[in-house]
């Protein structure tokens, strides 16, 4: 089982479909279950029900996952670093990869995918980015694997991020064509 670790925009969904489909892996985006066991969705549960309810659902959406699948790629919420018991499962039953990424690219692509709430929320959007990955580095650094995402391209992130995993995982390169 591998988990993606990291703040939103860090690629964790687009890395995360790619390396399921690449290594014949099942794939499982958190964020997505947890609306599923709600029947709403995320800003729904905070608003309705609070974060405690939230780390509930993403508490039992992660034991679900671990349970059913042997072989998956887990796309984890941003902040499921915040509950230390839903985070440890995740360390004592994944290979974890923290994606790591600029304030700035973390910022431009969640704009990119058309939400604009950490634009709307504040002013100061961009320094509130910054204390939360800094409350959280600490954290997402008890990952087995970092990796900077915006130092190269998506392609290039893609080549070694697959490459890491198959020497950790011991699983034979891929063919030159598949590069």
């Amino acid at each position: 089982r591998i988990a993606l670790v990291g703040l939103r925009g860090a690629g964790k969904t687009t890395l995360g479909q790619r390396l399921a489909k690449d290594l014949g892996f099942a794939y499982v985006e958190l964020s997505r279950e947890i609306e599923k066991f709600a029947g709403c969705s995320i800003s729904e549960i905070h608003n309705l029900y609070g974060t405690n309810a939230y780390r509930r659902y993403e508490r039992r959406a992660l034991e679900e996952a671990i349970q059913i699948y042997p072989e998956v790629v887990i796309a984890t919420p941003g902040g499921l670093v915040s509950d230390p018991a839903t985070f440890n499962e995740v360390l004592t039953h994944c290979f974890t990869v923290w994606l790591q990424a600029k304030p700035e690219d973390h910022m431009s692509r969640v704009a990119a995918q058309g939400d604009m709430r950490p634009m709307a929320a504040s002013k100061e959007a961009m320094d509130d980015l910054k204390r939360i990955l800094e409350g959280r580095a600490a954290f997402y650094a008890k990952a087995d694997l970092a990796l900077d995402t915006s130092a190269q391209d998506l392609e290039q992130t893609f080549k070694l991020l697959r490459m890491q995993l198959r020497q950790v995982l011991r699983m034979a390169p891929t063919p030159k064509t598949a590069q």
